[in-house]
């Protein structure tokens, strides 16, 4: 059988759906939908190989509706209109039962791409289901995502994994008559990264493998096989976030020669500039921060390029801003320090602000003390008087730790001058 397992797994129906109670259970929004044949268009929104071409093709044939696709990375305007024409023909203001209109990767269409869809949605010709990697926000055009509902796909955690493999071995015809124990299913779990159809796809690679029909899955084979299959591995596409994993780990490791090198894979193949701008953005906050402030500059400013000019001409900027924040001083103490302080606000709850720190813009709040002594750091000799500013119960802790560079340095022994007798600096 020549069908990869993936696909002939795939869900005919939502009673058959893994994961997504939120949106697939007896009381989801989009089992509640179907039941009373209002389906709104809509934009899925979750990481891959999470089931959102699935979704849209089981809610096609539950409400019994004609079905187009169309993949934004080989699509047009003109495509789009062709589709929309066809579904003007078969559907329309008039009935229930017009067409679904699938767009997979909407992120990818430009805005004009996405501005011709907008009449088609609206007059209801067609009802229109986006799926999406990032975050529609930012991706998706607002007068386009007003007309939608935006549902999120939450990835798979291990109970969801473990009960798809397991329903791979009892329901498959060509598993099934197969002796498979899954004695391990770590490995195999951690390598797919929740993503579904990628652990499907090692499954069937490990299990074509072996040459009996007998098999114990255990970590020590799962890593045996992969690693000899490495090539073939590849070859399926979907190490997107392995691949953005190696790119940021290797600037953060200050190597801008593997940076460089991930950089390419990525580009070549085929991804969004813009995803890549972005995790810029987020390191040079995460993994540079204090150490050289100019590299958020930098991030920024890439973002805006790449934006502007697109390709083949974006990848010289994104290779700039690459090697510039892997040869950049590296510190993590801003992103430590707000997750620091985000535990202690949930563990501590809602504490009052201090009366001195208050706002006092009414008599009556100036008559209950707001404001009252609070010292004026301008007034005071070198801009500054030792006061605290930490809710009661927090006084003295400490989030922000400078971390081992020389602008940061700079900032410890700032802080070391003025707060020498309150905090550890």
């Amino acid at each position: 059988m020549n069908t990869p397992l993936a696909e002939r797994l795939r869900p005919n129906s939502l009673s058959e759906y893994i994961s997504q109670q939120h949106l697939v259970g007896p009381q989801g929004a989009l089992t509640q939908g179907l039941k009373q044949g209002l389906i709104p268009s809509m934009i899925l929104w979750g990481p891959p190989g999470i089931g959102k071409t699935t979704l849209a093709t089981i809610i096609a044939k539950a409400s019994d509706r004609p079905f187009y696709t169309l993949s934004a990375i080989n699509s047009g305007v003109k495509d789009v209109r062709e589709i929309i024409e066809k579904a003007k023909q078969s559907g329309g203001l008039f009935t229930t039962k017009n067409p679904i209109l699938f767009i997979d990767e909407i992120h990818r269409f430009s805005k004009s791409q996405q501005d011709s869809l907008l009449q088609a949605v609206e007059k209801g010709w067609v009802t229109l289901i986006g799926a999406t990697t990032e975050n529609p926000s930012f991706e998706v055009i607002s007068a386009l995502l007003s007309r939608c509902q935006v549902y999120t796909l939450n990835p798979f955690g291990k109970e969801d994994l473990e009960a798809l493999l397991k329903r791979a071995i009892t329901t498959d015809e060509v598993l099934s008559s197969k002796n498979i124990k899954l004695k391990e299913t770590e490995a195999l779990i951690r390598l797919s990264g929740g993503d579904a159809r990628k652990l499907l796809n090692i499954f069937e690679l490990i299990i074509n493998s072996e040459p009996s029909n007998k098999m114990v899955l255990t970590n020590n084979l799962v890593t045996e096989k992969v690693q000899n299959n490495l090539v073939i591995y590849d070859k399926t596409g979907e190490q997107h976030y392995d691949i953005v994993s190696a790119f940021i780990k290797s600037i953060r490791g200050s190597d801008p020669n593997a940076a460089v090198y991930w950089l390419a894979r990525m580009l070549e193949g085929g991804e969004d500039v813009k995803f890549i701008a972005r995790r810029l953005l987020i390191l040079a906050s995460e993994d540079i921060g204090n150490a050289n402030p100019t590299a958020l500059v930098m991030a920024n400013s890439t973002m805006q390029a790449v934006a502007t000019i697109g390709m083949p001409e974006a990848r010289i900027v994104l290779s700039q801003c690459t090697t510039y924040m892997a040869c950049s001083p590296k510190s993590n103490a801003a992103y430590m320090a707000i997750n620091h302080a985000l535990e202690t606000v949930k563990n501590t709850a809602n504490l009052s602000v201090p009366l001195d720190l208050r706002n006092a813009p009414t008599e009556l709040m100036k008559t209950l003390g707001y404001g009252e002594d609070y010292k004026y750091a301008h007034n005071y000799d070198q801009n500054f008087i030792a006061q605290e500013f930490m809710p009661k119960g927090l006084e003295n802790t400490k989030f922000y730790s400078p971390g081992n560079n020389a602008r940061e340095h700079t900032q410890k022994e700032f802080l070391k001058q003025r707060w020498k007798d309150k905090y550890d600096y």
